[in-house]
């Protein structure tokens, strides 16, 4: 697989400007992504099984990976679910498919939401980790509107090995990451 364009501007641009912004001492000591978990809760698919395989078509789709089904550990009487009930979908990427992902997210699919006028800043959790959510799957380029049998939303999480939310937004900003100025 051929070295996608985020990787080569983050090993070219971002570890140089990292270096000198933070005086780091050793090139291992710059933040780098280590995985994407893109998760979607699936409560409907206790009851709709068809729900669950739109789902995990549509992630494959975004994200080209297989899914996970997600389980319910304890049944919750509340909410009718049953210990062992799919509850939802995940994917975690790394590597060269993380990167396309990224690159796919933060210039083609951010872009095309509405009304849009950057990603909170706010959503960092202390260690430089970053998750959003995504209130519709129509952004992103590869799900036609036509197979669609519902708006559904997603969580995307951007775990990073920064040690502060302050290395974890310069990473993602230099990354191209469109933050909303406070």
């Amino acid at each position: 697989m051929a070295t996608t364009r985020l990787k080569t501007l983050y090993s070219q641009t971002i570890v140089p400007k990292l270096t000198q912004q933070f005086q780091y001492t050793n090139v291992h000591q710059v933040p780098k992504v280590l995985k994407v978990t893109v998760n979607r809760g699936l409560g409907e698919a206790a009851q709709n099984a068809k729900a669950l395989e739109a789902s995990l078509s549509e992630i494959a789709l975004i994200t080209g990976q297989k899914p996970v089904v997600t389980r319910a550990k304890k049944a919750i009487a509340g909410f009718k679910i049953r210990q062992g009930m799919p509850v939802g979908i995940m994917v975690t990427l790394r590597g060269e498919r993380m990167y396309a992902f990224l690159d796919r997210l933060i210039s083609l699919a951010l872009p095309r939401i509405r009304d849009f006028r950057g990603v909170s800043a706010k959503s960092f959790d202390g260690r430089g980790n970053y998750t959003l959510g995504v209130r519709e799957q129509l952004i992103f380029p590869e799900v036609e509107y036509d197979r669609i049998d519902q708006i559904r939303g997603l969580d995307i999480s951007i775990i990073t090995t920064a040690k502060t939310d302050e290395e974890g937004r310069a990473l993602l900003k230099e990354m191209g990451m469109p933050f909303r100025d406070q």
